[in-house]
């Protein structure tokens, strides 16, 4: 890095916006924040004037607590003019929760990739009210502890629909190469990957902002899951790949407006952080498969802590797509064990 670059994440605010309320980031850019009912108990999401009426970046998660903060935000910082359009960063219920709200109750235009589209309306058709037998192998092949196992099978389900308001058909789509104008700016389009698939992060073209959604965060590195839909999956290579792509387009002035945590500066080194951050923690799990271990027996060379409560379903599940790394790579070899957990253990 030359003499011109930061050696230090900065944050421009220290505190967030109360609920109700929006900060400026930029001329005619507004931050606000959502609650969420988990360990990380917030969502970002922006408005960006474009005139005649607001452009937002993601919604929240799907509740009748959420649109009443909505409605309060449109009575207040926003009340100058309507919503006109919803932005999508990807498909996940506390970003696309409240899409379809707009939708049919404010007449606002969607915008997302397919992908996220695609998934949205798929999960909210996908009503079970009781546990696939698939999902409960998926959980036995991932080593899940038989008492965390228990516990999950005395409860309902979790269905995408509880959080993510009815959808209706149509939408507008964004791909890698788009350019969209929002808030008086063109904003390029390209897309990432790992966290959630054709991920979509928006890079100013008339001055140093970048909405980075939940690809690139500040404090925090985005979760990395695989699930039963597609259990031999690699989204930390596709994590990965789309973090060395982006960080090309990286300054050291950005203002990278992401979906959880503070706006910050820095985006270069933070995102250096987060690609290193995994390749440490890969090398680390290398080296502790010198014996056969399942998933859920993976989470101190991953996490360096002890994992319990309500961290463990994702903790898992982030175990499993590290797991799959090293195998899809040729470092390690699994085993499948009579219970059906699956067993991984380095080469060699």
């Amino acid at each position: 890095m030359d003499g011109d670059t930061p050696l230090a994440i900065r944050y421009p605010w220290s505190e967030p916006p109360a609920e109700g309320e929006a900060t400026e980031v930029a001329e005619g850019v507004l931050w606000m924040r959502l609650p969420l009912p988990m360990a990380l108990d917030h969502v970002n999401i922006y408005a960006l004037d474009d005139g005649d009426g607001w452009t937002v970046i993601d919604t929240g998660m799907s509740s009748n607590k959420t649109r009443r903060i909505w409605e309060k935000l449109m009575a207040g910082p926003l009340a100058a003019k309507p919503i006109t359009r919803v932005v999508v960063t990807h498909h996940h219920p506390d970003h696309v929760g409240n899409a379809g709200w707009f939708q049919s109750e404010h007449g606002v235009e969607l915008v997302a990739s397919r992908t996220a589209w695609l998934f949205s309306r798929m999960l909210q058709l996908d009503v079970q009210e009781s546990w696939p037998q698939e999902t409960l192998d998926y959980y036995r092949s991932a080593g899940m502890a038989p008492d965390v196992l228990a516990k999950r099978m005395t409860e309902r389900p979790f269905n995408y629909c509880d959080t993510v308001y009815p959808m209706p058909l149509g939408f507008t789509r964004i791909k890698q190469g788009s350019v969209i104008r929002m808030g008086g700016r063109d904003w390029d389009v390209h897309m990432g990957n790992g966290h959630a698939p054709e991920h979509a992060t928006f890079w100013s073209r008339n001055d140093n902002l970048v909405i980075t959604g939940d690809q690139i965060l500040s404090s925090i590195s985005p979760n990395l899951g695989v699930y039963v839909t597609e259990p031999l999956a690699d989204p930390v290579a596709e994590w990965l790949e789309a973090c060395e792509r982006l960080q090309g387009l990286a300054r050291p002035d950005h203002l990278a407006l992401g979906g959880h945590k503070l706006p910050f500066t820095g985006l270069p080194i933070r995102m250096r952080q987060l690609i290193d951050n995994h390749h440490s923690a890969l090398d680390r799990l290398e080296k502790y498969l010198d014996l056969p271990k399942t998933a859920a027996e993976c989470f101190m060379p991953l996490f360096k802590r002890q994992i319990s409560g309500g961290e463990y379903g994702l903790a898992l599940v982030e175990a499993v797509a590290h797991l799959n790394h090293l195998y899809h790579i040729g470092a390690v070899t699994r085993t499948r064990r009579a219970d059906g957990a699956w067993e991984f253990q380095r080469k060699g």
